[in-house]
């Protein structure tokens, strides 16, 4: 027997209807989703608007002007803002001093300061003894023009000018009217409590010379000097507080251009040198 045929079932056409109605499900809520967040809660709003202002305003941040009053409006035409630029503040007026309240005014500090400070007037009081131990010397004999103690930032300066006093012109062999006052200086090296380095300093005019035993003027100079030195030496003083040191024609103290000025910047200057700095104001 043969079987009996059953014809196909027709397709559907309008399944497709079926996925459009799922989109257009899904577009709507997608709308609504935009919908939702576009609503705007404007009270927020307002004060997120009020909170900007007062931050870019200046008074909540500090540095100056505000933001919105360097920026331009619609009114300016895009001309540049003259709201001027405050002042940088300079990082070292923040620097604490030793005096301030701060790291430099711990007490090991201040108590450091407070040594330095009567070391030092301990070495002036004795710088200022011998200075008028030897200036009244040198007034006693007659002198006085031609050496002179003072007391400067480099410590004890004696200085002696050389002619008819120390040394012939261009020569480095001690007069007989040295003995006395070298003699007076010795003394006062020994006298100086501390001990303080003592360098013999020779200097000349601007003249030149040029000699078989002195080539120049700073030969000249430092064989001065050396003289001096040995001289001081040769009355007890300590090797290792003696030093010595030739500056020529360098350094001068009045004008080459006269014949006082070339007088007076042929000298030995015999300098006592601190130990201590001088005192820090405020100190």
């Amino acid at each position: 027997m043969s079987r009996k045929h059953i014809p196909e079932a027709p397709e559907n056409d309008e399944r497709w209807l079926l996925t459009y109605s799922d989109m257009i499900t899904l577009l709507m809520a997608l709308f609504m989703v935009l919908f939702s967040i576009s609503s705007v809660n404007i009270s927020k709003l307002q004060v997120l608007q009020q909170s900007l202002k007062a931050a870019f305003s200046g008074s909540i941040l500090s540095g100056g002007s505000s933001i919105i009053q360097s920026g331009s409006d619609s009114t300016s035409k895009h001309s540049p803002s003259n709201t001027s630029i405050p002042s940088i503040v300079a990082l070292n007026a923040q620097i604490a001093q030793p005096g301030d309240q701060g790291l430099g005014s711990s007490p090991a500090v201040q108590k450091a300061l407070v040594k330095e400070a009567q070391q030092s007037s301990a070495e002036n009081s004795e710088f200022s003894q011998l200075q008028f131990r030897l200036n009244s010397y040198a007034k006693a004999h007659g002198f006085a023009d031609k050496v002179k103690a003072v007391v400067t930032q480099q410590g004890l300066v004696v200085t002696v000018l050389t002619d008819n006093l120390l040394f012939p012109s261009g020569s480095d062999a001690l007069l007989p009217a040295a003995d006395p006052l070298l003699n007076e200086v010795s003394t006062l090296i020994e006298l100086d409590k501390d001990d303080h380095p003592v360098v013999v300093e020779g200097y000349t005019d601007d003249v030149p010379i040029d000699t078989a035993q002195f080539p120049n003027n700073f030969a000249l100079s430092a064989a001065r000097a050396l003289t001096v030195n040995q001289y001081i030496l040769s009355r007890g003083v300590p090797a290792n507080r003696l030093s010595v040191a030739g500056y020529g024609s360098e350094l001068p103290v009045a004008s080459n251009a006269t014949p006082a000025g070339r007088a007076a910047n042929r000298r030995v200057e015999i300098v006592f040198q601190r130990k201590y700095p001088t005192p820090s104001p405020g100190v």
